[in-house]
């Protein structure tokens, strides 16, 4: 049994009823957003879990509703929890039922289902510490399972006892892991409907995330892994990020906060702009600039929706201005222009993400690095005040980022844009496109 091949347990559950959190509590990864609001999670959140010497992926769905609706997000949602549930290797189903507001029609309804499917299902009656349980304690017995816990998954009541009755419920043969190593992740990162699901299940072949033209579709941060060039990459979906000052929705706040944290665990970042509207805003070169310069996470900038613009010269004379007027940064990143619709230069992105990743780990020596900028100042001296600033020794401290030190005869001398002409000399060298580079500055030993 390979890696992808763990067995999965699969929480399931009308909306609203903590279905979440509990995942929350039992993930070690993975954080599905909540908020007490009837349909946050839409699409499949994974994660993979070790406990007692077993591993599984838990799997968190949307609420299931057998309601009819013409609404198309709705849809989607049930749909694909439903879809899950016929999948390989399901080895354990969590029905998560709202113990305060006691059984009710669709409960009955989920539970109908799982026993057509004759699913291994364990019932957990969540939020049993509130006084309303009390009076719904025995009704939950209708619905026919004999495995039942009763918890609070707001108040971490018997996770544990989930924990347990999840790993003894497993095949004897579930694989263990010992250490996962580094896992590199990349992360689609934008605003909102410029087309990053779309690229998502375009790089996985398959339909992972729902797309739809409705603004905020992507609520949560979708994870899938890949294979490319003999080597695992988890690429990441995100909720698209407006203006700080458009944003006054709890709930988009919790959305731009698991996107941002997507971010911060990243190593690469895919910002993809519109290249419909003909520049780039404002709110794009901040996410550029975040993930760049204060998060230092390799960056490529994808330009999506080209079939839009491919006749259209002014859009593209104005684009190409843009790109000019932001040379400082746009010299320093990979840039590709794609369309989702038509599907050209897709196939670009992967290979462009190993050649970046590549860069990332690269190692430099001490005398390469040393040689390198004392022959550099030699050409062209720099001075601070009438001083001449002077470089005893360069180090690659870390990659994933760059990190150099550079011991001198006086830090304070050595500000912004000394530390640029560094950054320069050692892009043209070593061709660093992509990704970034963080000078320290200490004195010399």
């Amino acid at each position: 049994m390979s890696k992808k091949d763990y067995y999965r347990v699969v929480l399931i559950g009308r909306t609203n009823v903590g279905k979440s959190t509990v995942f929350n509590r039992l993930a070690s990864d993975a954080k599905s957003i909540v908020f007490d609001f009837h349909g946050v999670t839409r699409d499949i959140i994974k994660d993979v879990v070790t406990w007692q010497g077993k591993t599984f992926e838990l799997i968190d769905t949307g609420g299931l509703s057998f309601a009819k609706t013409e609404d198309f997000l709705l849809q989607q949602t049930r749909s694909r929890a439903q879809a899950v549930l016929h999948e390989d290797l399901i080895a354990v189903v969590l029905f998560v039922c709202d113990g305060s507001v006691g059984l009710l029609p669709e409960d009955q309804a989920i539970a109908r289902m799982l026993h057509k499917l004759k699913l291994n299902v364990i019932l957990l009656i969540n939020k049993t510490d509130t006084k309303s349980f009390l009076e719904h304690e025995h009704e939950f017995l209708q619905l026919g399972f004999s495995a039942m816990i009763l918890i609070s998954a707001l108040h971490n009541r018997n996770t544990v006892e989930i924990l347990e009755s999840i790993v003894n419920a497993l095949p004897v043969h579930t694989p263990v892991v010992d250490s996962e190593g580094d896992v590199f992740r990349v992360v689609l990162l934008g605003k909102p409907n410029v087309g990053k699901s779309s690229l998502l299940n375009e790089l996985l072949g398959k339909d992972r995330a729902i797309v739809s033209p409705v603004p905020g579709t992507t609520r949560e941060a979708i994870s899938e892994s890949i294979r490319f060039y003999q080597q695992d990459i988890v690429l990441t979906d995100t909720a698209g990020v407006r203006k700080k000052k458009a944003v006054d929705d709890p709930l988009e706040l919790l959305m731009t906060k698991s996107t941002l944290y997507a971010v911060k665990n990243a190593s690469i970042v895919l910002l993809m702009v519109d290249a419909a509207q003909g520049i780039l805003s404002d709110q794009e070169l901040k996410l550029a600039f975040y993930s760049f310069e204060k998060e230092q996470k390799a960056l490529i900038i994808i330009f999506n929706k080209q079939d839009l613009v491919v006749d259209d010269l002014y859009r593209k004379e104005q684009l190409a201005q843009d790109m000019d007027e932001y040379a400082f940064l746009m010299n320093r990143v990979e840039t590709v222009s794609i369309s989702c619709l038509t599907k050209q230069n897709i196939g670009l992105i992967l290979p462009l993400v190993q050649k970046v990743k590549e860069r990332l780990a690269l190692q430099f020596s001490i005398n390469d690095l040393t040689v390198l900028f004392k022959e550099a100042l030699e050409r062209k001296p720099l001075y601070k005040n009438g001083n001449r600033l002077i470089l005893y020794r360069a180090q690659h401290i870390k990659s994933f980022p760059h990190i150099i030190a550079l011991y001198v005869n006086n830090t304070i001398w050595f500000g912004k844009s000394q530390l640029t002409y560094f950054e320069n000399i050692m892009r043209k060298t070593y061709q660093l496109k992509g990704v970034p580079l963080v000078f320290v500055v200490r004195h010399r030993e």
